[in-house]
């Protein structure tokens, strides 16, 4: 799995989770893992949407979910050690 950054106006730099769907991505504050964000890229530009912890965890949960269903093994096993790794704490 690949690394993405995106550099919050207030926040500082954020690392990708995993993806939602093809214009929205999870992303957390990238030391604290504390704070998360939906990111939405549209023609419009890039929008940050906050979201809770609870939340943030249903979504990577729900896309370990699809990809179990179809995805590959090290995408599965990736998101996983993310999960662990995020909410685990």
């Amino acid at each position: 799995m690949s690394e993405h950054y995106l550099n919050h106006p207030t926040f500082g730099l954020l690392s990708r989770l995993c993806r939602v769907d093809e214009f929205r991505s999870l992303f957390t504050t990238l030391y604290a893992q504390r704070l998360f964000f939906l990111i939405t890229t549209s023609p419009d530009g890039v929008q940050f949407e906050p979201v809770s912890r609870a939340d943030a965890k249903l979504m990577v949960e729900n896309q370990m979910r699809s990809l179990r269903r179809g995805g590959s093994d090290t995408e599965q096993k990736d998101l996983q050690h993310i999960h662990k790794r995020t909410f685990s704490q």
